[in-house]
């Protein structure tokens, strides 16, 4: 291949494809292993239980409150702040031998230890597990759905090995978003979920974008190389991938860090799926359509009948 500088781009992307490669199958396979193995630590949302919010006067002290929960017999407490330093979000795993009355009075009873500490009972919600078994189906559903329509649009729109970089790349972010949540066991609720399908959106407009700039660079530049046609394409969208993906990036990095527990896990989702999203754009979809011998002659227009080409 020729001088970059002399093809019009400054960085040469896909010299470095095949340690991307590389990373990218050690990741997929270690995400793979510890989803087999341990799987995906679902939140009540998913699998049942009771949500109670606690409103106290002064800020509250978790691993107190966790402690209280404990002694009381509630096992495995989940305990964060929501909101305010002030307001406490419990979630408790299903306790099928009580009522929904006496699990109240319990809860009371437990964080009332202290005198000292004056707690109020705000809202407590149940969730059966029927109804976080059918949560569950319904978001594989939604998950598949979107999927298969992300790549019945992509197969209609681009050339058959653009698709097939397209859907490598979209289950290559989904196995690495769901393979860092199952590696550290983060709870895995229906925000987390959202965010994946949104991510899902976001690296498809990603890799559309090279794509489209790929596809008019092959029928402007009649007598490049491939390979420089592929990386001078991403080198001309760089700025715009990078600058979309930093401004996202700060928004995404705030909640994380501002935005309480709640959001938290919500947040980390999405900034994982921003960087696993930009890079696979480049390195798993246009790589692969490369390495599946995209050419020009699959993408030029027909030329018509007596026309002439002048083009560079």
């Amino acid at each position: 291949m020729t001088d970059t500088n002399s093809r019009g781009y400054k960085i040469d992307f896909m010299r470095w494809s095949w340690p991307a490669v590389i990373l990218s199958a050690v990741l997929s396979v270690v995400s793979i292993v510890s989803l087999g193995w341990q799987g995906l630590n679902f939140a009540i949302d998913f699998t049942g239980g009771t949500i109670i919010e606690v409103a106290y006067q002064e800020p509250a002290d978790l691993e107190e409150v966790r402690q209280q929960l404990r002694d009381a017999g509630f096992a495995n407490p989940i305990v964060q702040h929501f909101g305010t330093t002030r307001e406490v979000l419990i979630r408790l795993a299903p306790q099928a031998e009580l009522t929904s009355t006496d699990l109240r009075a319990r809860i009371m009873d437990a964080l009332g230890k202290n005198p000292q500490v004056q707690a109020e009972l705000h809202r407590v919600e149940f969730v059966g597990p029927q109804v976080g078994e059918d949560l569950a189906e319904s978001a594989v559903v939604a998950l598949l759905l979107a999927i298969l329509g992300i790549l019945a649009y992509v197969a209609w729109r681009f050339e058959y090995r653009f698709s097939f970089g397209a859907i490598l790349a979209s289950a290559h972010d989904i196995v690495l978003i769901l393979g860092v949540f199952s590696v550290f066991q983060l709870d895995f609720d229906l925000s987390v979920l959202a965010a994946v399908l949104a991510i899902l959106g976001y690296s498809i407009n990603d890799t559309i974008v090279i794509f489209d700039r790929i596809r008019e660079n092959f029928r402007k530049i009649r007598r490049g190389e491939v390979l420089d046609i592929i990386n001078l394409s991403i080198n001309e969208t760089l700025s715009r991938t990078l600058m979309t993906s930093f401004l996202t990036l700060l928004a995404c990095t705030s909640m994380a860090i501002w935005g309480g527990e709640v959001l938290r896990n919500f947040a980390l989702a999405l900034i994982v799926g921003i960087v696993v999203g930009t890079y696979s754009s480049i390195y798993v979809a246009s790589a692969l359509a490369y390495r599946l011998g995209i050419s020009r002659a699959d993408l030029l227009l027909p030329e018509k009948e007596g026309a002439t080409d002048n083009r560079p």
